[in-house]
């Protein structure tokens, strides 16, 4: 009985806490009202904010950048890379200018890698590869073959330490037809580089988990001047 009168003694105390614990944040909400209540007002104009700069603001400029996207890519599709990169002086701005005004929009980022092809079309390697480092996506195609294009400019300005990164990069990506290849260049600069158990890790890297590709057809090759 001693036991179980402790125990209810224990518990008025605990809930005499708790009461007390919760008569004091009530007694804290009534004394600081006028407090909240410009809190929660300022919370309601941010939300609202958000909601306008969303509808009147981001999706306009996004509309824009698909737009002018649009007319340059015309240019690009016939190959004609200068006035694609830097329009036409009429209704066409080019992909440079989408690409720095629109730099905060996924259509700014996909008019960065449309330069980026377009200079690495005309051989300017360094315009290609400052441009290309500016694009990212999700897409599993798009993206891998973004960063193998990375890579090869790199390649083609001797910057061997960036072109490996940019290929084991692409290869990250598991894409099928991509990784095999990126990792297959990653294992020839590695090579080129002296860096031979890199090189051997990557080319059982394709032989492994890619024996299907056509890098896996005479990678044995490879392997061996790799060991």
């Amino acid at each position: 009985m001693a036991k179980k009168k402790e125990e209810f003694v224990k518990q008025d105390e605990q809930l005499q806490e708790v009461n007390e614990a919760l008569t004091g944040a009530g007694k804290w909400i009534e004394d600081n009202a006028n407090l909240i209540s410009w809190i929660v007002c300022g919370i309601a104009v941010v939300a609202v904010a958000i909601i306008a700069i969303n509808n009147y603001v981001i999706k306009p400029k996004a509309l824009e950048a698909s737009n002018e996207n649009a007319k340059a890519v015309v240019y690009f599709m016939a190959g004609d890379f200068d006035k694609a990169l830097n329009g036409d002086d009429a209704e066409c701005i080019g992909f440079e200018a989408i690409a720095d005004e629109y730099s905060f929009y996924q259509q700014g980022k996909l008019a960065a890698l449309y330069a980026g092809i377009c200079y690495f079309e005309k051989g300017d390697y360094e315009n290609a590869a400052k441009y290309l480092k500016k694009f990212d996506a999700d897409d599993l195609n798009i993206d891998p073959a973004a960063r193998q294009l990375l890579g090869d400019a790199y390649v083609e300005l001797q910057e061997y330490g960036k072109a490996a990164k940019a290929f084991e990069a692409a290869a990250e990506s598991g894409n099928e037809i991509i990784a095999p290849m990126s990792l297959k260049k990653a294992g020839l600069v590695y090579l080129h580089e002296g860096e031979k158990a890199k090189a051997l890790k990557a080319f059982k890297a394709i032989k492994e988990n890619y024996p299907a590709s056509a890098e896996a057809q005479d990678i044995d090759k490879y392997i061996a001047i790799a060991q």
